[in-house]
């Protein structure tokens, strides 16, 4: 089996501003740990798949610090998106480019570049084994994460009947739901869309010429013009546009620490907190103080007597919220002046 890493890793994370900005977006950031979330990806993934096969994508203006710090990476294997399209044109042309260079065999496993995984082995044992099963099957494969709580804000994977002792059909796809039925999800034992899918490029190529307009149209007419492709396509989610279209789409669980880094509110289940439940980094100190998270660049932070909180301090900006209300900074952003809105 002949494997391909493909990583998605445009976007800028508006949801941990002021630390993300479209300079330095979430997924260059070294929000879990000492190393930007993109690195920690890269190095997850180099004992199954080497850097000579391996993609990142990217938007056009983050190609330079992409690949400084993908620099194992053939220049050739960071991707500019001309324009963003959604994750159906962009894994099409992920398989495009993974078949003119290895064939429509080749098996393919995406992943986004900005997530926390706590059991990286067992991360790399479920992705081997979707793709053993991708390649048996003809099956397009998703990994869905067996969930550790009834959480509103990732989406969900009903299962259907067993397919093999891995795999399972998929019955059907929710969006994000209530908590209520969040609860009763986790109850009827639904599993999380992670967002990882397994498939050979054929397979994937196959289904979306067939199920997906909004890309299909734009393969042939395209041809190896990366301009002209993201300029024809409309734009559609790989889970809209393709997966809950198909007939082919199975399931494995995994379970290995996954977290999508979501929101400032994700650092204290991410990051190692301290004895009050303080997820913390930088110079901060804190008395009588449960539950925060505190990001301190430059500044000291010193907390007394509070709890829940989000504190952001960097470069003379401070941010405040509760974690909470911290998922909804877009209505903030959009309420502040430019020149605070737009600092680097």
């Amino acid at each position: 089996m002949s494997s391909w890493a493909v990583i998605l890793a445009g976007g800028i994370g508006s949801r941990f501003w002021p630390l993300s900005t479209p300079q330095r977006p979430k997924q260059l950031l070294p929000l879990v740990g000492d190393a930007p979330l993109l690195s920690d990806t890269l190095e997850r993934l180099r004992p199954l798949v080497p850097p000579e096969r391996t993609l990142v994508l990217t938007n056009a203006s983050l190609v330079e610090p992409v690949a400084a710090l993908a620099s194992d990476l053939p220049a050739g294997n960071v991707i500019a998106e001309p324009n963003p399209a959604g994750t159906a044109a962009a894994l099409t042309w992920a398989a495009l480019e993974i078949e003119r260079r290895d064939g429509p065999d080749a098996v393919m496993m995406s992943v986004h570049a900005d997530w926390a995984i706590a059991d990286p082995e067992a991360f790399r044992q479920a992705l081997t084994t979707a793709a053993s099963v991708a390649e048996r099957e003809g099956a397009l494969v998703t990994v869905g994460v067996v969930p550790t709580r009834p959480d509103p804000g990732f989406g969900y994977i009903q299962r259907a009947e067993r397919v093999d002792e891995h795999a399972f059909r998929v019955a059907r796809f929710v969006e994000k739901p209530d908590r209520a039925n969040a609860e009763r999800m986790l109850r009827e034992g639904y599993l999380w869309n992670s967002g990882i899918f397994v498939w050979r490029v054929g397979d994937f190529l196959e289904e979306v010429r067939e199920r997906t307009p909004e890309v299909a149209n734009a393969i042939d007419a395209a041809a190896e013009d990366p301009e002209r492709f993201f300029a024809a396509v409309r734009p559609v989610s790989v889970d809209v546009g393709v997966l809950e279209r198909s007939d082919r789409v199975l399931v494995i669980p995994g379970e290995f620490g996954w977290d999508d880094v979501g929101t400032w509110a994700a650092l204290r289940r991410v990051r190692d907190a301290d004895a009050s439940g303080n997820a913390v980094s930088g110079t901060v100190h804190a008395l009588d103080a449960t539950g925060n998270v505190v990001h301190a660049e430059g500044n000291a932070v010193i907390l007394y007597g509070v709890s829940d909180l989000v504190v952001v301090a960097r470069d003379g900006l401070t941010l405040v919220t509760t974690v909470d209300r911290c998922a909804d900074l877009k209505t903030l952003i959009e309420s502040l002046p430019q020149h605070l809105r737009e600092r680097p």
